[in-house]
């Protein structure tokens, strides 16, 4: 279980990075999100950067939670982030720039939402694909 704060800090950070990989057009920039994403992904919201930022340096500024949140949907938003970062950085890499700006837009666009109104289309996408498979897996 996580604190819901948390990930919203870890988008709103985000909105910042990708602004920064749509204004410059750089892969760099969002191969450097891509790897947060990919720690988040793979090891877990709590061991991410931005995470780790908000655990040890905001946490401790707020007052409790006053609700906590399953790990897996904000986890499998940082697995679909990473795509979108991978993709669009091999976009810009391989001479499509269009590919490149409009997946860093879709993943600055979605981490937009959850910073500001703490709307995360990934955890929505997760909970849509978990209760399509439990049906399937009754069928």
């Amino acid at each position: 279980m996580v604190d819901p704060r948390g990930p919203r800090f870890a988008a709103a950070v985000t909105v910042v990075v990708l602004a920064a990989a749509i204004l410059t057009g750089s892969p760099w920039v969002l191969l450097a999100q891509a790897v947060v994403f990919a720690v988040g992904s793979l090891a877990g919201i709590h061991h991410a950067p931005y995470g780790l930022v908000f655990r040890y340096l905001i946490r401790p500024r707020l007052g409790p939670p006053a609700e906590r949140e399953a790990e897996a949907p904000p986890r499998f938003a940082q697995t679909v982030g990473l795509m979108f970062t991978l993709v669009g950085a091999v976009g810009f890499l391989a001479g499509v720039p269009a590919l490149g700006y409009t997946l860093a837009a879709f993943a600055f666009a979605a981490a937009f939402l959850n910073a500001v109104f703490g709307l995360c289309l990934g955890c929505h996408m997760y909970l849509v694909l978990r209760s399509i498979t439990a049906k399937g897996v009754r069928a």
